[in-house]
């Protein structure tokens, strides 16, 4: 192989590592990392470096452990947990004002919080990971102002778990459940947890409340 492509690879293998290292969300950390180091025994190899190998086939194993378990524990209903919060007290406007830079980035109207709101936190290990914040009208519909999960946790569908696997808000008698798509990154997300844009709006989105039902092959 010519001695310019070998360089190229090692300066790839060195791009990825570097790169990994500037993600926030922890699963896509492992996977660049872990490609990362794939590349680097690939470039070891090719200049016949037993060091290079030997170090980068041992990143390969760790990465390849942890996000083996990352992918496996996402699957299970009990990676993340859904409480209901108060929002009287010190913790939730010190979370908000911890992540209001973030907040607004995404959902830029939010106004912050208020006595009739209905909180429930995501938990991680028992770590809040994630805040919701709704307005229900007694009748059974409810509109959300605030769907945040910090963005180590984004890639791990704490989301699913709020609006499909829970039901947190099935609980409370709420049927049907609105939000506001004020960016592109938020309608992306709102669309992903199976909402739909709401009739004679630009910005609203509606789903049903519940887990969503998935045709199957035959229907």
């Amino acid at each position: 192989m010519a001695p310019a492509l070998v360089e190229t690879i090692g300066y790839l293998a060195s791009a990825l590592v570097v790169f990994s290292l500037i993600m926030s969300s922890v699963l896509r950390l492992r996977v660049i990392g872990l490609v990362g180091a794939v590349v680097f025994t690939t470039y070891g190899l090719l200049i016949g470096s037993i060091p290079v190998v030997v170090t980068n086939l041992c990143i390969v194993v760790v990465h390849g452990f942890h996000l083996a378990r990352i992918l496996r524990d996402r699957a299970s209903d009990s990676y993340f947990e859904v409480v209901r919060w108060p929002v009287f007290g010190t913790y939730l406007p010190r979370f908000l004002e911890f992540h209001r830079d973030d907040i607004i980035r995404s959902q830029p109207s939010f106004a912050g919080l208020r006595d009739e709101h209905e909180g429930w936190v995501v938990l991680r290990d028992a770590e809040p990971v994630g805040l919701v914040l709704a307005t229900h009208d007694g009748r059974g519909n409810a509109h959300i102002e605030l769907d945040y999960v910090r963005p180590e946790h984004r890639d791990l569908r704490a989301g699913e778990v709020f609006y499909d696997r829970d039901d947190a808000l099935g609980r409370e008698g709420i049927h049907t459940v609105t939000a506001d798509a004020e960016t592109d990154l938020h309608r992306r997300y709102l669309e992903q947890m199976g909402f739909t844009p709401a009739e004679g709006s630009t910005t609203r989105m509606r789903r049903a409340v519940g887990p969503r039902v998935t045709p199957s092959a035959s229907s």
